[in-house]
């Protein structure tokens, strides 16, 4: 798939946010790579870099306090690549670009891997 169809889906995703959500994500870049680098692998305690879907790189909003400002965006990383190979139709494509838009902008609302794993794993049966 082309970058620009992948970057259109992602966009997709985020534009169907409830509007409270969008709200709260000012102050982060939402980026798409082809894939994760060795030092995003390393800081994600992932070894092969097809394993790694998507990242969140920052703050979470729940250890934020009142000296928190004047600060660089927080950053998700979408791994175009490896979600891809995860893939075998458009349908499940699209299945995943969602799940894991979502699930790294739980992490930028404080969200842990757990919780995820915990809440995904009853909403993807």
């Amino acid at each position: 798939m082309t970058r620009d169809k992948f970057r259109n889906l992602v966009l997709k995703v985020i534009s169907e946010l409830p509007d409270e959500f969008k709200g709260l994500l000012e102050n982060v870049d939402i980026v798409i790579e082809d894939w994760p680098t060795r030092r995003q692998l390393k800081n994600a305690g992932v070894i092969r870099r097809s394993d790694l879907l998507g990242l969140y790189e920052g703050v979470p909003r729940t250890v934020r306090d009142q000296s928190y400002n004047m600060v660089l965006p927080d950053k998700i990383s979408i791994f175009q690549k490896p979600i891809e190979l995860q893939c075998r139709s458009l349908k499940q494509l699209k299945i995943e670009i969602a799940r894991t838009v979502k699930h790294e902008i739980a992490h930028h609302f404080g969200l842990s891997d757990a919780q995820l794993d915990k809440i995904e794993k009853q909403y993807y049966r």
